[in-house]
């Protein structure tokens, strides 16, 4: 077990590296970074000159873009971040890690929120759909899941604000808490972000529904759970324990990318929902080229997604004991 955890984490140091190199040689090709965004007016009018803007480029380590000194630029954030140092943000003109912790809190309370709710939600409706295979609740988990899986999530988030906030008023527009609330208030948080969660699990439970049921289905003809029905065990019994353990299986994948992908999706949702989190932080980093923040932001995923791929691994083991490790 040691030697094999062992050897994915050498594997996802090497990944986390490529995606590393790859995302800051992107960030240094868009058209246009940090500096030129933030003195284009003062240039305009002609306060300062290009020779000054390419000084100012200097100073931020982004003057060069050739492929040398992109590399050169690439290997002084590197060395940086392996001691803990992700530069400083451009935008914010503090460190990196301080602007991700600061925000990233409400991020993952939602994430994890949304997380929970959808394997409550999904995988119980999956195995009820499976087992009326082309019944109504079927048929109406299927309309459901396609119609989640189709609503593109900012769509969504746009329909509820217009129904539930706008039109009922039964929720706050945006934010996270009311102006007048003085201190912390767990309720009035919650009321506020009551929309977002539903627009994430709305967006999210089709996918592991549909997954839960055609696995489901599968597992529902397989022998051995001819013969516990044969020995006359209880439908409810077979079900939830026979079969729900064989679903869980390949459901377990999707674990690996369940986390990640909603921090993810959280970056469109946070800017409509206007929540502060780190979603909405990296998501304005990105359009005026903030790239240490950037950076930061889009290894918290990468690293996420590693870590997710070698849990779905070593979970495989405890759903199902048939799975050996390979020396």
């Amino acid at each position: 077990m040691v030697k094999y955890i062992l050897k994915r984490v050498l594997y996802s140091i090497l990944i986390l590296f490529f995606v590393s190199l790859v995302l800051y040689m992107i960030m240094r090709m868009l058209p246009t970074d940090y500096v030129d965004r933030s003195f284009q007016s003062q240039l305009d009018q002609g306060v300062i000159t290009k020779d000054d803007i390419q000084r100012i480029k200097e100073l931020y380590g982004i003057a060069d873009n050739s492929f040398v000194g992109i590399i050169k630029g690439y290997w002084g954030w590197f060395t940086k971040a392996l001691r803990g140092d992700l530069g400083l943000s451009f935008k914010h003109q503090m460190p990196v890690g301080e602007v991700i912790s600061d925000h990233m809190w409400i991020s993952f309370g939602i994430a994890m929120a949304a997380y929970i709710f959808q394997f409550l939600i999904a995988i119980p409706l999956g195995i009820k759909a499976a087992t009326n295979q082309y019944g109504t609740i079927d048929y109406t988990t299927s309309v459901l899941a396609m119609i989640g899986i189709s609503l593109p999530s900012f769509f969504l988030a746009y329909l509820l604000l217009r129904v539930f906030s706008v039109s009922l008023g039964w929720f706050p527009l945006q934010g996270i808490a009311d102006g007048d609330t003085m201190g912390f208030d767990f309720w009035d948080m919650l009321h506020h972000l009551v929309l977002p969660m539903v627009t994430i699990i709305i967006g999210s439970i089709g996918g592991l529904m549909r997954h839960t049921r055609t696995n489901t289905l599968e597992v529902l003809n397989q022998d051995y759970i001819r013969t516990a029905r044969a020995k006359g065990l209880s439908e409810r019994k077979v079900v939830y324990k026979h079969v729900f353990r064989n679903t869980m299986v390949p459901i377990v994948t999707m674990t690996a990318g369940i986390i990640p992908g909603l921090f993810g999706g959280m970056m469109i949702l946070e800017d409509v929902f206007a929540i502060d989190g780190i979603g909405r932080v990296a998501y304005q980093a990105l359009q005026v080229g903030d790239i240490p923040l950037v950076m930061g932001y889009n290894m918290f995923i990468a690293i996420l997604s590693v870590l997710g791929t070698l849990l779905s691994d070593i979970t495989y083991m405890l759903v199902d004991p048939r799975i050996k490790i390979s020396k």
